[in-house]
This record gives C-alpha cells, structure tokens and sequence, in this order.
C-alpha cells in the first residue's frame, strides 16, 4: 500500500494528480516485477506477482507518495483478518530482537463504516488473539509503541501491516509542468533539480563543457549525476552544451572581472532556447545567497536579466550544511565531490566582480555577436537520453 502525501488537498483536480502518480509508480517498478495497480480513496495498492519488497523500496523513491506499506490482502472478515495478523506479526517478530521486551499495539483503521465492528473492537478483539503466543516478548503500549500492527478495513477487502517504509513526499513528477536545470558537477544543482521533482517538476538537464580546457571526465560526471537522478522521474533528458567559444569571446572582449556573470548569462540565454525546444517553463539553477561571488544580490540581479524564462532556485536560502544534508539523503554527493572543475572555472578571473551592475554586463555584451554566439551553441548541444 502507498499512501498519498499532499495529493488530498487537490480537490477537483485530483484525479489528474492520482492517473500521473500511478504511471509514475508503473514505470519506476518496471524491470522488477510486473504490477497490478489499483486507486483505492487516499492511496495506491500494488500487487506484484514477485520481489515485493524490492518494488515497495523503489516505491520510496516516487514522489506524491507519504508512505509505503508491505501489506497481505485478505477479504473484509473478522476471522480471515485475525489470521493474516498472526502471519504479519509472526514475520515483524522474527525480524526483530529477542533479548527484550517490545512495545506494541493493534492500530486499525476502518474507512467501510458497515464492517460490524468498530475500530477500537477490532483493535482488541485481534490483540487479543495474536498476542499469547508471544506474551514474553510483547507489551501494550497505546502511545508510540515499538511495533504497530495495522489494519485497514477498506469495503470487501481489508489489509494487514507491520512495516512502514517513508515516501518521497511532494507532487508527482509531471504535475506542475516542465523545467529546465543547469547542472554543474558540484554539490548544490542536483539537489536544486532534485527539489524542483519533488515539487512535480519534469526536469530535462543541461550542462557546458569547455573542451579542450576542462577533460571528457567532467561530462562524464555529469552524466553519473544524471543517471543518479533518474530514479526519481520517469525519463531523463541531458544536453551537454560546447561552451568554450563563448568563453573565449568573453575572455578576448569583455572585462575581467566580469567573466563568470557574464558566462551565466549567456547560459541563461541558452538554457531558454533549449526550454523552448523541450516545452519547459522555467529554468532551475543551484543559487544560494551569498555563497558565492556570482551569487550576490547584485550579481544575480545581473544575471537575471538576461533570462526570459521564471528562474527558480530552491536552495536561495539554505546554508551548505543543509544543502550537503540533502545530497547524502539523495546519493549525489559521493559523486559531486569528486575533483573535477566546472566550465566556469575557465578564464576565471582573480578578482571578482561583488556588485555588478547590469549597464556594465550590456555594455560589455555590445561588444560580442551574443545571438550568433548562442544560436552556434544550442546548434552544436547533444542530446544525450540517460
């Protein structure tokens, strides 16, 4: 069983939500087992013909969803439920330690009002049968008890549980829309992008390589944060942009000190080509106040105005501890630490400009073929499917 997390609150327009989140389940378990799927009020029950638990934890990784439950079905009958309890509360025991005394209680939840019994009855009437063989290991305990057997008493069916997995959270992916994310090699854009998922943002990457000054080993970084991220929406999408051209004008025409706001806003002007061509709305970047120089109030102003497209930067204010919390729970850091240099890292300038001005950023632009520059680089982006 999956239960929904915020999908409730969506009203008229739910079933839409619930027909997304039940696709983006079905492609997430393919290659795992098949799955039968049904919609059943607030949540989602699958039926995998194998490896149940296997599709259960890959379920985790599927945004819309608050919990997953490995649960056994049996028909809505006092005795048919008592005995899958005994089977779920034999399997949690033997899972658990037997040196001491668990905490415990029977927790049902009855959505089919003409079941016979209420759900404090049944809650004793099936502790009071699942419990004597195990009177050496097992202590009531109503409030925040160890082990919880759960019952769901739906109409014609009920389901019986002991493990409670935690969701993804958020909206399914798809439900929002689309996105563009630039994604670098550090820490921060694949959280960025990961954020922008969770809230139901589809989201197609893209990356700048600056060959031959920065190796094929920086793409193919990239490329694992891709596949890294894929698990949690349906397809990924990379366009790996040559961007070493753009430097090079840059660097030959414009002043120094400016170099790295205006590679950010030629990749703006890039990233919404590439939106238009994906359908996307908006742009995701990894921004984080302050953090760095091209990420100060001034500068991101500078940057913005050569975007057309909403920037959406999830992590504007988080700090880095928050921001590296994220990417351990996620499983990109391991592979964002790894030593290898960005584009932006290119022609990088010894002093920084801290409070650019967006007339300098024009001017110096004045003095480039920006649309040429911009339309030779889309032209030249693979499109890479991760």
């Amino acid at each position: 069983m999956a239960r929904y997390g915020e999908l409730w609150l969506k009203g008229k327009n739910r079933g839409m939500f619930e027909r997304r989140l039940a696709q983006n389940v079905k492609h997430a378990v393919e290659g795992i087992s098949d799955v039968r799927i049904e919609r059943d009020q607030a949540q989602l029950v699958l039926h995998p013909e194998s490896r149940a638990r296997d599709v259960a934890r890959r379920v985790q990784d599927v945004f819309g969803l608050s919990s997953v439950f490995l649960a056994r079905g049996t028909s809505a009958d006092t005795e048919a439920i008592v005995a899958a309890a005994e089977m779920v509360l034999a399997e949690a025991l033997e899972a658990r330690p037997r040196d001491r005394v668990l905490t415990f209680r029977v927790q049902t939840r009855r959505s089919d009002k003409s079941f016979p019994l209420l759900s404090t009855e049944l809650d004793r009437l099936v502790a009071d049968r699942v419990m004597p063989p195990y009177e050496e290991r097992l202590r009531v305990e109503l409030s925040k008890p160890e082990l919880t057997l759960g019952i769901s008493v739906r109409p014609g069916r009920a389901y019986v549980f002991a493990e409670r997995m935690p969701g993804a959270g958020g909206l399914p992916v798809g439900t929002v829309g689309r996105t563009v994310a630039l994604l670098s090699g550090g820490i921060d854009s694949p959280v960025a992008a990961w954020m922008a998922m969770k809230r139901g943002c589809e989201v197609v990457f893209v990356t700048f390589h600056s060959y031959p000054y920065i190796g094929a080993s920086y793409e193919q970084k990239v490329r694992a944060l891709v596949c890294s991220l894929g698990r949690f929406q349906a397809r990924s999408l990379l366009y790996s942009v040559p961007f070493a051209g753009i430097q090079t004008q840059i660097r030959d025409h414009c002043p120094p000190s400016y170099r790295t706001v205006l590679y950010r806003r030629m990749m703006h002007r890039i990233a919404d080509r590439i939106a238009d061509a994906e359908g996307a709305q908006g742009v995701v970047t990894g921004d984080s106040l302050g953090q760095v120089a091209s990420q100060t109030l001034e500068n991101l102003a500078c940057i913005e105005d050569a975007a057309r497209l909403p920037l959406l930067r999830p992590l504007l204010c988080f700090d880095k501890g928050e921001t590296i919390e994220l990417a351990r729970k996620i499983g990109t850091f391991e592979l964002s630490i790894q030593p290898e240099p960005d584009c932006c890292t290119v022609f990088q300038p010894r002093k920084p400009i801290i409070r650019g001005r967006i007339e300098v950023c024009r001017n110096a632009e004045g003095e480039l073929d920006v649309a040429g520059l911009v339309s030779a680089a889309v032209e030249g982006a693979e499109r890479i499917e991760a």
